[in-house]
């Protein structure tokens, strides 16, 4: 093996024991969270220090148009610097041939990091919390379907067929029968996921049909995001294998609850290693209220990042599993924040408002920025909330057209993840937007067509 083949993560190194690598794939996340990139000989790679793509990668909307967000310059699509993080190298194992896949950090001509680059918007953030001698933790869950093959999107998207030759069937929660319905798919996940060295905390039946969760364990922000991009592609993967597809829509089907990714945060004091959030008499300390506090204020402001889509809105209906509201409570699953039941050393506020549809390191980074915000401020959260909270006032977006205002006028915020980000994310989002407002729906046929 050459020196950068020695110095791969361990798992890496597993994974091409006694194996010849074909190729790398230099991969960079773009705004939606898909892979941009370039997939490479080994022996090239071994001998570049970066690769090359277009900044206009980052302007790009979900439906492959642009949004008109180049800088001064004009839009001329000027080569951007990708460097790979070796410490990301991990496998693909899904290919025919030995690949490592390898994320790549993106940087101007002068060296400087592009601003709106999801991963640098996220260690942008990171980098804010250690300035105050706090190393942010959080850990992810991710929840997600598996779906018949849909070949016609005019069609409704229906739930696999389990190993039973049924249809999953819903309101079957944590049954281990319903789980072991996807047994096969479930079984490639684990084996993709140990093959890129990627620990799985658990894997649960969900209440929707075909609806599961996978919990990660807690760790570096930057980290858990790199692990949730790569889960994606690792879930898509493995259902493919058996003819059906893993979604991550937030609402892919009417009558089922939708896919969050619930972030849960704690926060460590750099020196003594302490969970902030924790007193000398392991009562509540005021930075775990301020945190509260930001994230009550400064979530509505952020939820266009956390819910990107138009889609994104169908998920926050009352009764169905997503908050509607910003009310926060301990152990109580109605609420848009809650604090779940831990040891003292343990305590973390969980952000239950993502979609799992969210690109995971701008999803990480703006809810991290909503507490930041609300500790720098020492914002006070309101009275903890006692009941339903389905049975409360709703106080979140409904479409994606009030969210991005909202967005667009948090200077705050904008602050914490980047005024050039901000910029560029709100003229790509809107430029999605207006392009589903000229889409006329099956419902206005039906319902309008002829009665209007």
């Amino acid at each position: 093996m050459s020196d950068w083949l020695t110095s791969l993560p361990e798992a890496a190194q597993t994974y091409l024991d006694g194996q010849r690598l074909d190729e790398v794939e230099c991969i960079v996340s773009d705004l939606p969270g898909i892979a941009r990139g370039k997939a490479v000989p080994a022996s090239k790679f071994a001998r570049q220090k970066h690769f090359h793509l277009p900044d206009s990668i980052f302007f790009q909307t979900i439906t492959g148009g642009w949004g008109e967000a180049a800088d001064e310059d004009g839009f001329i699509e000027k080569d951007m610097l990708l460097r790979p993080d070796m410490t990301t190298a991990t496998a693909a194992p899904w290919t025919g041939d030995w690949t490592l896949q390898v994320i790549h950090d993106a940087f101007d001509r002068h060296g400087e990091p592009i601003p709106y680059a999801p991963r640098n918007v996220l260690k942008r953030v990171v980098e804010l919390y250690h300035a105050q001698g706090w190393k942010p933790v959080v850990a992810p869950e991710m929840e997600f379907f598996l779906i018949a093959r849909n070949l016609d999107p005019a069609q409704d998207i229906m739930p696999m067929t389990g190993r039973s030759g049924r249809p999953a069937a819903a309101r079957q929660a944590y049954s281990m029968t319903a789980v072991d319905e996807f047994g096969p798919v479930i079984d490639d996940i684990y084996d993709f996921a140990e093959a890129q060295g990627f620990e799985i905390d658990g894997i649960t039946q969900e209440g929707g049909a075909g609806q599961l969760e996978i919990n990660l364990r807690h760790g570096d922000p930057v980290k858990l995001a790199d692990e949730v991009f790569y889960f994606k592609r690792l879930i898509r993967e493995a259902a493919l294998r058996h003819n059906c597809f893993a979604t991550f829509m937030a609402k892919p089907i009417a009558e089922e609850p939708g896919s969050a990714m619930h972030i849960h945060h704690s926060v460590l004091d750099m020196e003594t290693g302490q969970n902030i959030f924790v007193g000398p008499q392991e009562g509540e300390t005021d930075a775990f209220f301020h945190f509260i506090g930001g994230l009550q204020k400064h979530l509505p402001s952020a939820i266009a990042v956390l819910a990107p889509f138009v889609n994104s809105y169908r998920r926050y209906v009352r009764d169905h599993a997503a908050p509607i509201n910003l009310e926060w409570a301990r152990d109580n699953r109605t609420t848009g924040i809650r604090v779940p039941l831990s040891e003292p050393q343990a305590r973390r506020v969980e952000n239950r408002i993502a979609g799992m549809d969210c690109n995971p390191y701008l999803g990480i980074a703006a809810s991290l920025a909503c507490g930041y915000l609300g500790m720098m401020e020492k914002q006070r959260p309101s009275a903890q909330f006692r009941g339903d909270a389905y049975e409360g006032e709703t106080d979140i977006p409904r479409v994606q057209g009030q969210a991005l205002a909202l967005f667009e006028q948090a200077t705050d915020l904008h602050a914490v993840l980047g005024e050039d980000f901000a910029r560029v994310y709100s003229i790509v989002k809107r430029a999605e937007y207006e392009e589903f407002l000229q889409v006329i729906s099956p419902w206005e046929r039906e319902h309008l067509l002829l009665n209007v």
